[in-house]
């Protein structure tokens, strides 16, 4: 595996320095271009790449880059022409794989005259129709607590939240892989308060701690029911904000949903009417409780906050999870689930932490897709694990890389990464399994793995090299 990639990006907006910060910490040498100098000041000192200001369409820029022959370009400013343009001058200048964001949806709709193949874009990126997508896709999954599927769905993630009635509560992680047996699953990572554990098996299971297992999808279930966390179809939704990417979630989810969308500017909620047909698009400050409950919060089995605001959507989460769960005679509050979308990477935890079920934000959910397509054919799939800090990421083992050479229990290393990555389950003679001590990792074999962030050069180290 080559490891001395190099890579170029046009862009220190959301994904370009979020992707910038992700690549270096795998040891590829970045440089990038960008125009901003207030941009440029603020990111040195923090990111370990060549920085050069100036404009992206001048060729004396891509000189300075020393771009010919660079292994990959990233465009992502916020410009969609700046970023077309720049893939066919760096299929000029000999790059190899050009990637390219494009926040226009109609540009390559069926019967276009233009393909990304004819400008030299190996990948399009679309930040806000991935996010909005991904809702759908959540929605539209028949176990409404699974959060990722792995594996060509062979294998899940899915995620419980512990309360006082809970056969875990209090347990430590080994007693209960024992309590549980029939299962072969592995509790991947944990959420307390704003914190994220990857934990071994000493560690306690406490009240309100929402837990993340790894599980084949066939077992889901048994074992959620077990969990107390049964499936529930979520039919009715609420949307909470007509933006770009409201709208949009409101669009894929409006012929098998019964769907509510609030909007809180009165043009913009007119103009939605008329092209949402099957949507029940409602005028209001989706933030004011009183607008919420004529809106008909209380039947809703989903919320969904989708404004351009952070904090609006994060505590326009957390309000309507309390309206719900508190209504007198409450029937199905408990099963309640809310969706928060943030622009910040650093409110992902804090959204979490405030009672947001998923929270997703559109830069890490981008950086998350040029990260797995650039880290090539042995890193299968890459993600982040929603309201935590920490990345799923399924791997092929390369011949005599540490991860075969024992069990996990004593690869070289292993003691220093407690805490920081765990081998969560191994696909070994057309079979997965949850990874234990004693498992052994042969080359060839596919391996899932939670890690933090800033550790997946060593989980490269360990399992692809």
């Amino acid at each position: 595996m080559k490891t001395n990639q190099e890579i170029l990006i046009l862009g220190l907006g959301g994904v370009g320095r979020y992707l910038a910060m992700q690549l270096a910490e795998t040891g590829r040498a970045i440089t990038v271009i960008e125009s901003n100098p207030d941009a440029i000041r603020r990111a040195e000192g923090e990111l370990d790449a060549r920085l050069i200001q100036g404009d992206a369409m001048n060729n004396s820029c891509w000189l300075e880059a020393r771009a010919r022959g660079k292994d990959y370009l990233i465009a992502v400013s916020d410009d969609d022409a700046v970023n077309i343009l720049a893939a066919l001058l760096a299929d000029r200048f000999g790059i190899k794989r050009k990637i390219a964001r494009v926040r226009s949806r109609g540009l390559w709709t069926d019967g276009a005259v233009i393909t990304p193949e004819d400008l030299k874009i190996d990948l399009v990126i679309q930040p806000e129709e991935l996010v909005a997508q991904e809702v759908a896709r959540l929605l539209k999954m028949h176990w409404s607590n699974s959060v990722i599927e792995l594996a060509g769905g062979a294998m899940q993630v899915v995620g419980t939240r512990i309360g006082e009635a809970s056969a875990l509560l209090d347990l430590e992680v080994k007693e209960i892989a024992g309590t549980l047996e029939e299962f072969d699953f592995r509790i991947v990572a944990i959420a307390r308060d704003t914190n994220t554990l990857l934990p071994g098996g000493d560690d306690v299971v406490r009240l309100n701690d929402y837990l993340y297992c790894l599980v084949r999808a066939e077992d889901v279930p048994s074992l959620m029911l077990v969990l107390g966390s049964g499936a529930k179809r979520r039919r009715r939704v609420m949307v909470i904000g007509g933006g770009h990417v409201g709208s949009r979630i409101a669009e894929l989810l409006q012929d098998t949903f019964q769907l509510k969308l609030l909007e809180l500017d009165g043009s913009r909620a007119e103009q939605l009417g008329q092209e949402l047909e099957n949507v029940e698009i409602l005028h209001g400050d989706g933030s004011d409780p009183d607008t919420l409950l004529t809106a008909g919060l209380l039947s809703m089995d989903t919320v969904i906050t989708a404004t351009g605001d952070n904090e609006a959507n994060i505590l326009t989460s957390a309000l309507a999870k309390q309206m719900i769960r508190n209504q007198p005679g409450d029937r199905h509050g408990s099963e309640a689930k809310t969706i928060a979308l943030v622009k910040r990477e650093q409110y992902l935890t804090l959204a979490a932490a405030m009672g947001a079920d998923i929270v997703l934000n559109r830069k890490v959910l981008a950086g998350d897709r040029i990260l797995a397509y650039i880290l090539g054919e042995r890193m299968l799939s890459a993600a982040r694990l929603y309201g935590v800090d920490a990345e799923v990421v399924e791997l092929v083992a390369a011949p005599r890389s540490p991860i075969t050479r024992s069990s996990l229990a004593t690869v070289p290393g292993s003691r220093e990464l407690r805490g920081k990555m765990i081998i969560g389950g191994v696909f070994h003679d057309g079979q997965w399994r949850a990874a234990v001590g004693e498992t052994r990792v042969e080359a060839g074999d596919r391996v899932i793995a939670v890690c933090r962030p800033e550790c997946l050069p060593d989980l490269e180290r360990l399992v692809l090299r």
